[in-house]
Formats: structure tokens, C-alpha cells, sequence
């Protein structure tokens, strides 16, 4: 609800802004957007950083499943074996099961905790890069807003392909520092 009253509050202005003048209202408020995904795809540095990212998840992917193999492998053997084996066994042999059950969610907890740093390590640059790029270009074009298409719950349904700046950031963040 809340975004439709903000949605309708900006419409309003932007609508009701040829009472005061179509010329006026345009020096006034400048809007650009972007689409960060294609910028992203774009970016030197980039697509290296994905695909040591990916590497990376895959080696963790395979570390985990291998863990919930065995711990699955030590499950069946404990339900096949369990009917044999004296209340004591068996109380050992649960306790056994719960600490390696703990000790994979512990691993799991710690590699997916590594991954997120690593991510932060090599995407973090890459955005420093790209926000100052369109900050950049924001303050040489007297830009009011500037939108990202891409983001998550973007309530922009349509927009003037004219005021689509993803390609200028894009020769931006080619040229050298």
C-alpha cells in the first residue's frame, strides 16, 4: 500500500509538473535509469570474478554433499544395524549420529559464512566502481534520480528508453582508472 501512495505522491508530481511550465519542470527534475545487471555483466573485472566465484561454490557444493553422503551412508548402517544392537549401543551410536549431524551443519554454517566474505572481497570493488561511475555521471548531468530497473520491488512499469544511461556507464567503467 505504502508504494502505491508513493508510487501515486511521484506520478502526481511528475504529471502535475506542466502547471508549472513543461520547460520549467524539465530544468527543475532530471530522471535517468540504469540496468545494473547488464552493467555488472559488463565490467571489467567482472566476469573473472564470477567465474572464481563459481569455482568456489562448486568446491563448497561438492565438500557439502560428500558430508550429507557420509552422515546418510552412517544413518542407513545405524537403521539396519540397530535392531541388534544392546540399548547401550545404540544410545552411543545416536550420539555419535547427532555430533556428526552438528559437526555438518557446523561446516556448512562456516563454508557458507567464507563464501559470503569471498563474495564481499570480489564484488565489493566492482560495485565501489560502478556506484561512483553513475554517482559520477549523476553529478555532471545535474541528474535528480536515477533508477535502477533491475532492483528487487522496482515499482517503474515503463520508462523512456531515452533516459536509459546503462550504456554511458558501461564506456565509463571501460575506459582506464
Amino acid at each position: 500500500m505504502r508504494s502505491v501512495v508513493t508510487a501515486g505522491v511521484w506520478l502526481g508530481l511528475v504529471v502535475g509538473a506542466p502547471a508549472v511550465g513543461r520547460a520549467q519542470a524539465q530544468s527543475a527534475l532530471k530522471v535517468g535509469y540504469i540496468k545494473s545487471q547488464t552493467i555488472l555483466e559488463q565490467t571489467p573485472g567482472y566476469p573473472a570474478a564470477d567465474s572464481a566465484l563459481g569455482k568456489e561454490r562448486k568446491a563448497i557444493q561438492d565438500t557439502l554433499q560428500r558430508m550429507q553422503q557420509q552422515w546418510d551412508s552412517a544413518m542407513k548402517a545405524f537403521d539396519q544395524q540397530s535392531i541388534a544392537l544392546s540399548s547401550t549401543a545404540k544410545q552411543a551410536k545416536q550420539r555419535e549420529l547427532q555430533t556428526m549431524q552438528q559437526r555438518l551443519q557446523q561446516r556448512q554454517n562456516d563454508l557458507e559464512s567464507r563464501f559470503q566474505q569471498r563474495q564481499q572481497e570480489l564484488f565489493q570493488p566492482i560495485q565501489a566502481r560502478i556506484f561512483g561511475v553513475v554517482q559520477g555521471i549523476r553529478a555532471e548531468g545535474n541528474y535528480s534520480f536515477i533508477f535502477d530497473m533491475d532492483a528487487p520491488n522496482n515499482s517503474i512499469l515503463f520508462a523512456d528508453p531515452s533516459l536509459d544511461i546503462t550504456a554511458k556507464v558501461i564506456e565509463r567503467l571501460k575506459q582506464p582508472k
